[in-house]
């Protein structure tokens, strides 16, 4: 019988190195399976966020954050039906056009000649300031920006429930008090007054401080006008039942106050005064908060230890991680997409199309968040 081959020796030898007993494991990479969180480098914080091209006089970076404010509606292939895209439509145009001042701020290299020119402006009465009191959820301040005279006169002539001369009365009274936030309203009858106050035009001074929960009011209009429009069926025409009630501006996104439709404030005392308002500002502001709050969100979820991330990494999730390439595109049309269609995602049901760089760069301008230069990866946001 042949003798049996002899094994290799070498698969028999022990290593000789003091290291050969200790369990091996990846680098950087935890039991659980996570990679350790690392910062990213920090070369210093950048000056401002608006792009290169885009002049630095106030009124050139309010039309830019108007430019950039929402996405176009998306092609027929994006899971949006016509219904839902027109709602879109009908939420986008019934908000004002407000910039909020700490856009601003974020796009300017310069904030104490913004605020300059703020003040030069509204002196001459290209511009007016807007503030509404109280602090938005988390705990940061919302509410104070600006809004080109010409805007503001736009949205009180499409008003057609208001009469002409009412009109005209409304805007003298924006012309002679540019710098004021409030207004006599001598000039205007009791019956204007209201009629102005339902539109969404003047508020009581004292009722967005008396209520917080009025400053945020629900984010879908088209239920809220659905509402109003049910209740001028089953009550008598001309009765403020018949538009939904007192609190029915509210209820719509408006800038109206509850207690300046009540019947007591008819009567009116000397020296009697209202606040400026523009319909659609509490829809505004809510929209505004919830931004802010799902940036913040997506920063934690991307990195629960510091709070940060490349921006692009950052923007691809508020898109909702959807391609927007071409070839994307064309398996969208073909029907050939399983993942998420772009109207489907958070941005589009939740957000009406805000985009990245609209919620950024109030973000930044308020103070919540931060973008740096990292000197390899590009620029990176962190929240504060």
């Amino acid at each position: 019988m042949p003798k049996a081959a002899a094994k290799n020796p070498l698969l028999r030898r022990k290593s000789s190195s003091p290291f050969s007993s200790l369990q091996r494991s990846k680098p950087n990479i935890r039991k659980s399976g996570l990679a350790v969180e690392d910062r990213l480098e920090d070369s210093g914080l950048i000056p401002s966020l608006a792009p290169k091209g885009v002049a630095q006089d106030v009124l050139s970076l309010v039309e830019y954050v108007k430019g950039i404010s929402f996405d176009e509606i998306p092609d027929r292939a994006s899971g949006m039906n016509s219904e839902r895209i027109s709602e879109v439509l009908r939420f986008r145009r019934a908000l004002p056009s407000i910039v909020s001042l700490a856009q601003l701020h974020a796009l300017s290299k310069s904030s104490t000649e913004t605020e300059r020119e703020i003040a030069s402006l509204v002196a001459d009465g290209k511009l007016r300031k807007i503030s509404i009191p109280g602090r938005g959820r988390g705990g940061t301040a919302v509410g104070d920006g600006v809004v080109l005279v010409p805007d503001w006169v736009a949205a009180v002539r499409a008003e057609s429930s208001i009469l002409d001369a009412v009109r005209e009365s409304y805007t003298s009274l924006l012309s002679t008090h540019r710098t004021s936030s409030t207004t006599p309203t001598t000039s205007l009858t009791a019956e204007d007054e209201r009629n102005l106050v339902v539109a969404g035009f003047l508020t009581s001074p004292g009722a967005l401080t008396s209520s917080l929960s009025n400053l945020f009011a629900p984010l879908t209009l088209a239920r809220s006008s659905s509402s109003i429009s049910t209740a001028g069926h089953i009550n008598p025409t001309g009765s403020m039942a018949a538009i939904g009630g007192a609190g029915a501006v509210h209820a719509s996104g408006g800038g109206g106050s509850m207690l300046a439709t009540s019947s007591d404030r008819l009567v009116r005392r000397p020296g009697h005064e209202m606040t400026f308002a523009l319909p659609g500002t509490g829809a505004y502001l809510k929209l505004l908060v919830a931004a802010r709050a799902h940036l913040l969100h997506l920063l934690k979820t991307l990195s629960p230890k510091f709070k940060e991330a490349t921006l692009d990494v950052l923007k691809e999730r508020w898109e909702g991680n959807v391609p927007g390439d071409a070839i994307s595109r064309l398996k969208r049309e073909r029907g050939e997409w399983n993942g998420v269609l772009p109207g489907k995602t958070k941005k589009w049901k939740d957000f009406y199309g805000l985009t990245f760089e609209y919620v950024l760069s109030e973000a930044v301008g308020s103070g919540i968040v931060e973008v740096f230069e990292t000197g390899s990866v590009g620029l990176a946001v962190r929240g504060r």
